[in-house]
């Protein structure tokens, strides 16, 4: 499901699905339960001592869940167009999975931390290498902004097309902010994009 009508008629809403991405401990659960106008779907499971020697907790050692397969959440921008969010797993033992959300989806938000930011190297290049149009969205924990974007746009050699916007990944209107600046840089790559049927 990439974007489409439905069939209700031509004043349906186009539906758009985007990915929420980044690394491990990023914010992604947190940005799509922030937005989302629904109750969000989350697979989230339990550290396990399982674990231990597999999953990378340098930084994030206060955190104890972690999501498995995704998180879903719906927000809807305006009378005519909604956005589906699809939130990754952010451990790189259940990257594959990502190959199958990311299958009609217009677009991607790169969740980043500025105290990790080597942990969203992998999604800044899945995006880029599928020429997929994503936005970096910088979640300052905690209110902090210890970087300036010029920094942080060189330490993640993004490309200047890019878009880069500092929030807070658990404020609503601070999430709708990065979702925006996507569907700007989306009608900016696509702008002959026309909705198809969903089928």
């Amino acid at each position: 499901m990439g974007y489409g009508n439905s069939d209700h008629g031509d004043d349906a809403p186009l539906a758009v699905k985007i990915l929420i991405a980044g690394g491990f401990g990023v914010g992604k659960t947190t940005l799509v339960g922030a937005v989302s106008e629904v109750a969000p779907l989350r697979t989230e499971e339990y550290l396990t001592h399982a674990g231990v020697g597999v999953d990378d907790l340098d930084g994030v050692s206060g955190k104890s869940t972690t999501t498995v397969a995704l998180d879903f959440g719906r927000i809807t921008i305006s009378s005519g167009l909604v956005l589906y969010l699809f939130g990754t797993p952010g451990q790189e033992r259940f990257w594959f999975m990502w190959n199958d959300l990311v299958n009609g989806a217009l677009g991607a938000i790169v969740l980043v931390d500025t105290r990790r930011l080597e942990v969203s190297f992998a999604s800044i290049d899945f995006f880029e290498s599928r020429g997929v149009p994503f936005v970096v969205g910088v979640n300052c924990f905690h209110g902090v902004r210890d970087r300036t974007r010029e920094e942080i746009r060189t330490a993640l050699d993004l490309d200047p097309q890019v878009p880069l916007v500092l929030c807070d990944a658990r404020d609503r209107g601070e999430g709708r902010d990065v979702l925006l600046a996507l569907i700007d840089q989306l009608m900016a790559v696509q702008p002959r994009a026309t909705p198809h049927p969903v089928t």
